[in-house]
């Protein structure tokens, strides 16, 4: 039995070797076949799922909300102490200093993560500013969108926080952070098909295992994850679920 694990395409390029570090790990220990599915963007992924080709999912806190209410996916872990924070930032030239430096009409880049906007906005409201009065400027990569507010191309940038933390140092240079959330409770999340739920206690030992022998920091670190994974409830899912909500509101 081969099970798909689909990977959000919102991770940093230089993640991916330990993506594939993971999955054969897992393959390994967990005695399951596990095809590694790693999507170019949000619509490929999106794809994806509705045609049922994904059993297992690392999920952006967003999409995973839907996955969860509607679709019946199982959450099982999270990244441990490893949240989805955001960081809005400008070129180190721009005249702003904070988000209430920014004013209506201003042009933003932004990548197809609707968690990042979604936080980003609650971080715009000391300036007063809507989702509809801002020009946004929809962008592939993160690296896009520095490079357009270094260019002075944009007023601002939203970034995942890890993902602007991955840029290299000229291009952090470049740039001025203008706030970071600290919201400590919205992360990404693994989830099971319902149809794989006989698979997901040795899918599940396998990942949680993860960090305890020699060897496995390497693979840790190659994520970005140094935590490892811990164990996440459906009660879990539904409290960062209604925080979602709560942004939304």
């Amino acid at each position: 039995m081969t099970l798909n694990f689909l990977i959000a395409p919102d991770f940093a390029p230089e993640r991916f070797a330990g993506w594939h570090m993971l999955n054969t790990m897992l393959q390994r220990r967990s005695g399951m076949g596990l095809h590694l599915l790693t999507p170019a963007g949000s619509q490929e992924q999106a794809q994806l799922l509705a045609e049922g080709k994904a059993d297992l999912v690392y999920a952006n806190p967003f999409d995973a909300t839907d996955m969860i209410r509607t679709q019946g996916y199982i959450p099982f872990a999270r990244p441990a102490n490893r949240y989805d924070e955001m960081v809005i930032a400008s070129g180190a030239n721009s005249a702003a200093n904070s988000v209430e430096d920014l004013r209506p009409g201003c042009r933003i880049a932004l990548t197809d993560n609707r968690d990042v906007k979604l936080i980003g906005l609650r971080l715009l409201e000391p300036a007063d500013l809507t989702e509809s009065v801002i020009s946004w400027v929809p962008v592939d990569s993160y690296q896009a969108a520095a490079r357009l507010a270094i260019k002075g191309e944009v007023d601002a940038a939203f970034f995942l926080a890890e993902a602007f933390a991955s840029l290299t140092r000229l291009t952090r240079g470049q740039l001025k952070v203008l706030v970071e959330s600290a919201i400590h409770d919205i992360s990404h999340v693994l989830l099971a098909h319902p149809r794989v739920s006989d698979a997901l206690p040795s899918i599940e030992k396998a990942l949680l295992g993860i960090g305890q022998e020699a060897g496995d920091s390497d693979v840790l670190e190659a994520l970005g994850l140094p935590g490892g994974f811990e164990a996440m409830t459906r009660e879990d899912a539904e409290f960062m679920i209604d925080l979602m909500d709560t942004l939304l509101d």
